[in-house]
């Protein structure tokens, strides 16, 4: 895995995946972020279920103001902390070894761009960020929830205070982009 673009372009990440996490295809992030394009420079950006981190450290080297990189595998937050060290990341970001919704409680943030990428299997892990981005405050106005899914899985078009505003399939894997209609 390399970083796509920004400061830190072409660099590689290191350390293999460990079983069970499957990290976004370097196809698939160069498509979100450049369909993102200049809304990560200057954002507050949460990669939920970071696995490595490819995704953040993404959005790192592309200007985020700061990351916030959730996982609650040991080994996954290890290799995240290992990455953003050998790429030489010491600011702008907190890891929480956690699961996703503890994590969420625990910070009294506002997301520009929540990136959330549960395993494929774990239906009730999608249903649960739905629900609570579409029931709180978790994302600044105009903020986007992204989720990354089976291409198999569809979404609802709304759910709460969010509504789903593209829908992206590349390969296996798919993305559910939603924005925020305000307060809930």
């Amino acid at each position: 895995m390399r970083i796509i673009s920004g400061k830190f372009k072409s660099r590689r990440l290191k350390g293999k995946p460990s079983p069970g996490i499957r990290p976004t295809s370097d196809k698939l992030r160069e498509t979100l972020f450049n369909i993102l394009g200049t809304r990560v420079e200057g954002a507050t950006f949460l990669d939920g279920c970071a696995g490595v981190g490819a995704i953040g450290i993404e959005a790192i080297s592309r200007g985020a103001r700061f990351v916030y990189f959730v996982d609650q595998s040991r080994k996954a937050s290890q290799s995240i902390r290992e990455n953003l060290k050998s790429l030489e990341i010491m600011e702008s970001f907190k890891v929480l070894e956690m699961d996703l919704a503890r994590a969420l409680n625990s910070l009294n943030t506002a997301f520009d761009i929540a990136f959330v990428d549960p395993p494929y299997e774990r239906e009730d892990l999608y249903e649960a960020v739905l629900d609570r981005f579409g029931s709180a405050a978790w994302l600044a106005p105009g903020g986007l929830l992204i989720l990354e899914h089976s291409r198999r899985k569809t979404f609802p078009d709304s759910c709460g205070n969010l509504r789903k505003i593209r829908s992206l399939v590349q390969g296996d894997a798919a993305l559910a982009f939603y924005s925020s209609l305000g307060e809930p």
